[in-house]
C-alpha cells in the first residue's frame, strides 16, 4: 500500500481537525479529496506529506510510519500546495535545478534515498514531461497561471514521487488551461498514485478512479468512481449529513 492511516485524529487546541480516519490507498490510484471549505482537506495532505504530525492514530506512507521518521518520506512524495509557491525572479530553468540542488534524491538498489549524481538531466527530463519548454527562456513572474502551475508540477516530480499530491491544483485557470493540465495530471497518474484535492466534481470524474469525501474531520464516503450514480447527489448528501 503508498498509504495507510489508521484512526487518525487530528486537533488544534481544542478543536478537532480530523476525527477518525482510518484509509488505504494502492500504487496507482487517482484519488478525487472532496469537500466543502473546512472539511480537513489540507491538513490531511499536510499529514501525508510529513508537514503536520496527527495527534494520535498510525500513518504509513510508501512504506514509511511516518509517527516515527516524518522527515525519511520526503524522496518518495511530490507536492503541489494550493499557493504554488515560487521564486518569481527567477528563470524557469534555474529555479528547477536549484529545487533539484537542495532536496532531489533517487533510491538505490535497496530502496534508500540518495542523492542523484546528475540532477540537471532530471530538471531536463521533467520540463519536458510537463511542456515548459515555449516558456522556457521566460521568468516564472513572467509566465501565465497554466504554466506557473506546470512549474510547481516539475518541482514536484523532480524525484520521480511514487505519491503526488496535488491541492487544488486547477484553481483560476482559463478553459484552456484547465484542459491542459487535466490531460496532463492523468498521464501522471498512469505510473504513479496521485491526490488530487478540487472542489470541482466534474474534474474528479473525468480523472480518478476513486473518490473520498470529508466533512468536519470525517470520512463521510470512500468510493471508486464507477460506482456513483450520481456525484453531485453524493457531495450534496453527506456534505450536508456532516453539518448536522
Amino acid at each position: 500500500m503508498t498509504i495507510q492511516l489508521s484512526h487518525i485524529h487530528k486537533t488544534i487546541g481544542r478543536q478537532f481537525i480530523l476525527q477518525d480516519i482510518s484509509l488505504s490507498v494502492g500504487q496507482g490510484e487517482v484519488i478525487g479529496l472532496l469537500g466543502p471549505n473546512g472539511a480537513g482537506k489540507s491538513t490531511l495532505m499536510k499529514i501525508l506529506v510529513g508537514l503536520w504530525p496527527a495527534t494520535s492514530g498510525e500513518v504509513e506512507v510508501c512504506g514509511i510510519n511516518l509517527n516515527q521518521c516524518a522527515h525519511d518520506v520526503a524522496p518518495y512524495i511530490g507536492y503541489l500546495p494550493e499557493n504554488n509557491p515560487l521564486y518569481e525572479d527567477m528563470y524557469i530553468r534555474e529555479y528547477l535545478e536549484f529545487m533539484a540542488s537542495v532536496s532531489m534524491t533517487q533510491k538505490s538498489g535497496e530502496g534508500k534515498p540518495q542523492k542523484l549524481t546528475n540532477p540537471k538531466a532530471r530538471v531536463e527530463e521533467v520540463i519536458a514531461m510537463v511542456g515548459l519548454q515555449p516558456e522556457i527562456s521566460k521568468t516564472i513572474g513572467q509566465l501565465s497561471k497554466g504554466y506557473r502551475q506546470r512549474v510547481g508540477l516539475a518541482q514536484a516530480l523532480l524525484q520521480d514521487p511514487q505519491l503526488l499530491i496535488l491541492d487544488e491544483p486547477t484553481t483560476g485557470l482559463d478553459p484552456n488551461q484547465l484542459e491542459d493540465i487535466r490531460a496532463l495530471i492523468r498521464d501522471l497518474g498512469k505510473n504513479r498514485t496521485v491526490i488530487l484535492s478540487t472542489h470541482i466534481l466534474q474534474e474528479v470524474k473525468q480523472m480518478c478512479s476513486r473518490v473520498l469525501i470529508l466533512s468536519h474531520g470525517q470520512l463521510k464516503a470512500d468510493m471508486p468512481i464507477q460506482e456513483i450514480e450520481n456525484l453531485e447527489t453524493l457531495f450534496r448528501e453527506k456534505t450536508y449529513e456532516g453539518e448536522h
